[in-house]
């Protein structure tokens, strides 16, 4: 299992226009073989940042659900992003 998780920036005025395109993708993913979650949302202090967070079993699940990725439009409104994968070796209680 592993996390896809980081930030997303947009212009600060598009951002509601932006998770709005992203709706659809969100509902998708989970409802895709291997997805345990996936999440795009607002930042709560920057006005402009997007945070990102996905859960999956496995990589070759990830790669049938990513497809071509984002549309033009949404890649086009990305101003900067930083999103990392990260492997999970063991889960605990917090």
């Amino acid at each position: 299992m592993f996390i896809v998780a980081g930030t997303l920036y947009v212009d600060p005025a598009e951002r509601d226009a932006y998770l709005a395109s992203c709706v659809e993708a969100v509902r998708a993913a989970r409802s895709a073989p291997g997805c345990v979650d996936f999440a795009v949302s607002a930042d709560l202090v920057e006005p402009g940042r997007i945070n990102v967070y996905e859960r999956w079993e496995s990589d070759e699940q990830l790669l049938a659900f990513r497809g071509s990725g984002p549309s033009e439009e949404q890649a086009t409104a990305i101003l900067g992003a930083e999103v990392h994968k990260f492997r999970i070796s063991g889960v605990e209680a917090p």
